[in-house]
């Protein structure tokens, strides 16, 4: 699998949980008369966000590793 995709993957993941997240707050907070939504929705939110942010964090790591392997093969021959 390619590294972009792998980026891809992360950003259309995120970006669905984070819809998905303020979907549920909104209609939680304006739509509905449960109040068990809002943090339902708050939570989803905080973890979409939190999803994202560990995947790009992984993704340039990852990254890093594969130039410092490339760096070391090309010095070795």
């Amino acid at each position: 699998m390619n590294l972009h995709d792998k980026l891809k993957i992360i950003k259309y993941v995120g970006g669905a949980l984070l819809t998905c997240g303020l979907i549920i707050f909104l209609f939680g907070f304006f739509g509905s008369g449960v109040n068990l939504l809002t943090p339902i929705g708050i939570g989803t939110v905080m973890g979409a966000v939190f999803i994202f942010i560990m995947g790009i964090f992984f993704f340039a790591t990852e990254e890093l590793l594969n130039k410092d392997a490339e760096h070391l093969n090309q010095h070795s021959n």
